[in-house]
């Protein structure tokens, strides 16, 4: 898909126009100290009027690297006292709940213990099996959605969001800003939707960014469909907005920057300095990759980041492989993935009707971890590059996916690094990999 299809030639200066309306500190050359952090949320956050309302602050779960201990000590520090109800919401999407210790280590409190550093707070994951969870917000109409979308979709949603989100009187979106497959770059109201929305939104909107497909959106600069899609939707809830948005060093509790402001805003912001940091480039394509998946990805529904942002440098014919011996499931929150398999975007749009009844996420994701490729009735399915597991998941279930197999006892990775026609990334799954002359970035 052309580039202009995705983002137009208004759009980025637009964007940098919201950016000048958040207040920021860093940038990419910048790794802020942790007192500075804490000073510019306070500062931030003190002159906010929120004085006796109720606050939600929606975070991310475990999948991205942010120091959430140090912000959220800032805000609760910023707001404790003040507002009348702290409530902080996991923003898990579809992912799997966060239990107790996994909570303590990802919020900086003892186990079992939340009042030990954050007095008077509440924390919820965002149960989104529960359709009890969530309050609609309202429909946005068939023809506008065509309007978003460019033409690409023309199907009315049901806005649902949780109640957490609806019964507060301000939100405080809180967390980092990477590269994303669906959407261009995360962040913003993207922490609302999908983040802490209803299946149908979701579905829709990770379909619209399949259709595009994901090498042509992640790295997106500006205002994707999916993006525009994402802050219709934002407009609906009821009560005001608030960011503050991040840039961590992949892998690290570092920070580049901090944004505060309303999402557009504080988003845009953020992702100029993302684009920055968390992009590199090549001057040519790869034969292969060796992803390294770190542990925080416990199954492949969230290492498959380590084949979306590498995708794009990988030479026609090439292969991508995902190495996490951690990893033993493809999805236990979506087992119906294993069924599917993964395949290129054309497999399903050109057999429409078989599918077209399935949850559009889960065939959102098995587009974008199989990449580029074609299909017809006559020839069957071809793809760009081989998807190679080398993880702890049975041999015959990753073939049964439409995947390759490889035994992760079998991986060396020095002789991978030693191979002149391999490119090893350790860490994969937040840095995006792209050619050079890619939508014409330098």
């Amino acid at each position: 898909m052309d580039d202009s299809a995705i983002v137009t030639a208004e759009q980025l200066p637009r964007t940098a126009a919201a950016a000048s309306q958040a207040a920021h500190i860093g940038g990419p050359d910048t790794v802020l100290t942790d007192a500075q952090v804490a000073e510019f949320v306070t500062e931030q956050l003190s002159g906010a009027d929120l004085d006796g309302q109720s606050v939600c602050v929606v975070v991310p779960d475990a999948t991205r690297s942010c120091p959430l201990p140090l912000l959220l000590s800032a805000v609760h520090g910023a707001l404790a006292g003040r507002v009348s109800r702290l409530t902080v919401l996991i923003a898990l999407g579809t992912h799997a709940a966060m239990g107790e210790v996994q909570l303590a280590r990802h919020l900086g409190y003892p186990e079992g213990d939340l009042a030990a550093r954050y007095p008077g707070m509440t924390v919820l994951n965002h149960e989104w099996w529960d359709p009890e969870t969530f309050a609609s917000l309202g429909t946005i109409s068939a023809d506008r959605i065509g309007e978003l979308s460019g033409g690409l979709l023309r199907h009315a949603v049901d806005v649902r969001l949780n109640r957490a989100v609806v019964d507060h009187d301000a939100t405080l979106v809180l967390g980092p800003v990477f590269p994303h497959e669906v959407v261009g770059f995360s962040g913003g109201n993207k922490y609302f939707f999908p983040g802490v929305a209803g299946a149908d939104i979701i579905d829709l909107s990770h379909w619209l960014g399949a259709l595009i497909t994901s090498a042509d959106i992640i790295g997106t600069r500006g205002i994707t469909p999916v993006r525009a899609l994402i802050n219709e939707a934002a407009g609906l809830i009821p009560g005001r907005r608030l960011a503050l948005c991040v840039v961590a060093q992949s892998g690290s509790g570092a920070l580049h920057s901090a944004s505060f402001g309303t999402p557009e805003a504080a988003w845009a912001a953020a992702a100029d300095v993302s684009a920055e940091t968390h992009v590199r480039y090549l001057e040519a394509p790869v034969k292969r990759v060796l992803s390294i998946m770190p542990d925080k990805y416990e199954d492949i529904w969230t290492a498959a980041k380590g084949f979306y942002k590498l995708e794009p440098v990988v030479a026609d014919g090439g292969e991508v492989i995902l190495y996490a011996p951690h990893v033993t499931t493809i999805s236990e929150m979506h087992p119906e993935i294993a069924e599917i398999g993964y395949h290129c975007r054309d497999y399903f749009t050109k057999q429409w009707d078989r599918f077209k009844d399935l949850h559009w996420g889960v065939l959102a994701h098995s587009t974008h971890l199989r990449g580029a490729g074609t299909y017809d009735e006559e020839t069957g399915e071809r793809l760009r590059v081989t998807v190679t597991l080398a993880t702890g998941i049975p041999e015959e279930v990753v073939r049964g996916a439409n995947l390759n197999h490889l035994d992760p006892d079998s991986v060396d990775i020095a002789a991978y690094e030693a191979d002149p026609d391999t490119m090893v990334v350790p860490q994969a799954g937040e840095v995006l990999y792209r050619l050079r002359d890619d939508h014409g970035e330098s």
